[in-house]
Order: C-alpha cells, then structure tokens, then sequence
C-alpha cells in the first residue's frame, strides 16, 4: 500500500484558490475576464421580486368582488405608496366614503374581480455579490458571476459560524495558549480580523460585535458558549447565514484548546494584511469547512510558490502533519513516524491499520488511521 488518503485541514502558507461567485439568478456582471479586484469590489448584481402584499379590497369597501374595477383608482401596473387610497367606494347616497389604502410602498400587480383581491408587490430587492478575494477574474459566466483566481495564505478551520467578511488581520494576544478577554478589545479594533489563541466566550464574541469587530478566529470554543451566543441549539446543518455582527471561526474543536503553532505563527506573519473570511460550515455529505483567505501580491507569491516544494500527492505519508480527532488524544498535533501495513487487532476487536505519530511534545504512540486527520499544507 503507498499511501493512505487521509482528509483533513488545509493550511498553506501559499496555494492557488479560484472562487466561484454566482448570483442567485441572472443579473448584470459588472467586471471583464482579465480585470483586477479587491475582495470588496461588486461583481455582478441583480434584483429580487419583492414579496407580495393581498389586499381584500372589495371587503374593506363593503362593495361585491365583481364590482371591483369600478371602484379602484390604481390601476394593475401602477405605482403607489405606504398608505395611499388605491380604491374607494360610496354608500348611503353619498354620504360615506371608504377608503382602501395600499398596506405598503410596491407595484398593483393584479386585481382580481373573483376573489375581490388586490395583489400589490413591493419593491425589488438588491442582490449584490463581491469578489471576495483580491484576484484577477479568469472568467465571466454570462449574467451569472465570475470566477476570480488568487494567490495566498489559505487557513481551514474546524468549525466556524456567521457568513463573508473582510478586515485586517490584527494579533490580539501574544502566544497561541492565551484566552481572548475583554482586555484584548482595547484600541482600535473596529474593521478588523482578531487572532486569538486558546479560548473564546459568549461575553467576548458580544463585545467584540459591538466594538465592529468583523471576525474572531480562536483555537477553542465552549459548546455551551456557542449555544448562549446563537441562542439555540445548533443542529446538524450548515451555518454561515447567521446575522449575529460577527464571524466565528474556531481552528482546533471545542473547548480549550490551544491553536496549532504553525497556524498561529502563520497568522503572525501576515498580520496587519486584509483577510477574506468565511464562517459557512457544514459536517454532513458535502463537508464545508469555515475559511480565511489572505491574498498576496503577485511577486510574492511567486517567491513562495518557486520555494512551497510540497507533496501534491494526496496521501497520508511518513512526515505529514497530522491532528488526532478522537480520544484519548484528541486535538494533539503531531507527525507521522511509521505506517505499518498489516492490520492490527484494537480493543473493540476490530482489525484496523494504524500509524505511529510523534506529538510535538515528542511523546510517540500509536493510533488507527481513522482517528487522524492530515493536515495538507
């Protein structure tokens, strides 16, 4: 056997990354193949139907459905605004008046002299999609969106919540065993991407919303600090749509655990530079994992590409950085020492391959294969 395929976290102090950024429906791409763009930059837009608003109009008049068309000052296609008498009726000889009033801003789309309905639609809604990253745009789906390639740090994390931003990558605590506090919020932070190490919190993840924060990137995370900050229980799903003011991602699993050195000094590197980041996770068939995204400029991320030399072959390997993902050595990091290839016979009487792993402590065991993930690089 040469190798095993093991999936797992990315993290690249260099790679290509191509992202796809389509509109909902077709719409108006704003950019040409070869432009360049920054991550903030709008690169194709449309519009949404609004929603609709019935009206029971012949109701509210008192008069017959099939009269309705006598009554009605709008008429279908036209304009009207919150609260403007779209049709009227009189009774008693004259001498009442009742209104009917448009329930909100829109469009008369149809008047129905069955149902004795008026439909007004409100207005379109703005769909805009940015580029995400700083790249060059290698091609133009027609009325869709682009793609947009780039060159850069590109960091995968364990679990994230809250969808796209951008900021600048700001190191708020020195060593990557230190829990983010309130303390770590002092200055300037608005508009930025927080690195921190072992810990964050509810009361934190809230702070750092109010004080325009756009990220939080941590190694840990409470499972019950998660729950107060969402304010539900978090199912088997896909996050990223959540409106909470700032964008979570967790980089090693839950609780306290110190971020991985290599992403740590990684981020170190690169701090005060912008950042696309992106919380969207999902753990089911189709897994998707949370993101950061820091674009270089082109000549340095040629010097980094002539000098990456990785393994590009896929496969678990003497060598390759590795995360243990269950116990009793879960969230240990640590390196592939040997990959006997005969099965061997674990506790619960399962025949299973493993490996030996060397932890950075330099403590060695043995694990199954199954209870590790490789780190690609």
């Amino acid at each position: 056997m040469a190798h095993a395929y093991t999936p797992g976290l990315r993290v690249s102090p260099w790679m290509p990354i191509r992202k796809e950024r389509r509109l909902p429906l077709a719409g108006e791409v704003l950019v040409g193949k070869g432009d360049q763009v920054t991550a903030e930059q709008i690169v194709a837009r449309t519009e949404l139907p609004g929603n609709v608003q019935p009206v029971k109009a012949a109701s509210i008049l008192g008069q017959h459905q099939s009269d309705l068309l006598e009554y009605m000052l709008k008429q279908e296609g036209d304009a009207v605004k919150r609260g403007e008498t779209i049709a009227t009726a009189k009774s008693f000889f004259g001498l009442f008046k009742s209104h009917c009033p448009s329930p909100c801003d829109g469009t008369i789309e149809s008047i129905s002299t069955v149902t004795g309905q008026v439909i007004v639609r409100e207005p379109p809604i703005p769909v805009q999609v940015d580029a995400y990253v700083s790249g060059r745009v290698v091609e133009v789906i027609p009325e869709e969106g682009v793609i947009v390639a780039t060159e850069g740090a590109f960091i995968q994390g364990i679990f994230g919540i809250g969808g796209e931003t951008h900021g600048t990558i700001h190191m708020a605590v020195s060593a990557s065993d230190e829990s983010l506090t309130e303390k770590h919020l002092e200055g300037d932070v608005s508009g930025k991407v927080l690195i921190g190490g072992s810990l964050v919190t509810e009361p934190f993840l809230r702070a750092a919303a109010k004080h325009g924060v756009r990220a939080v990137v941590a190694g840990g995370l409470d499972a019950s600090d998660l729950q107060k900050f969402l304010g539900y229980d978090l199912g088997v799903a896909i996050t990223g749509s959540e409106q909470l003011g700032v964008t979570v991602v967790v980089t090693e699993g839950f609780g306290r655990m110190a971020m991985a050195q290599r992403t740590f000094q990684l981020f170190q590197q690169h701090e005060g530079r912008s950042c696309s980041v992106n919380g969207a996770t999902q753990i089911r068939a189709g897994v998707m994992r949370p993101e950061l995204v820091i674009s270089l400029p082109e000549s340095e991320a040629g010097e980094l590409a002539r000098g990456k030399g990785l393994d590009m072959t896929g496969g678990l390997q003497v060598g390759s950085p590795v995360r243990v993902i269950r116990a009793p050595y879960f969230g240990r990091l640590g390196e592939v020492t040997e990959l006997p290839p005969a099965l061997v016979t674990v506790e619960s009487g399962a025949k299973v391959r493993i490996l030996k792993v060397r932890f950075l402590d330099g403590e060695e065991v043995v694990v199954p294969r199954a209870n590790v993930e490789m780190i690609e690089q």
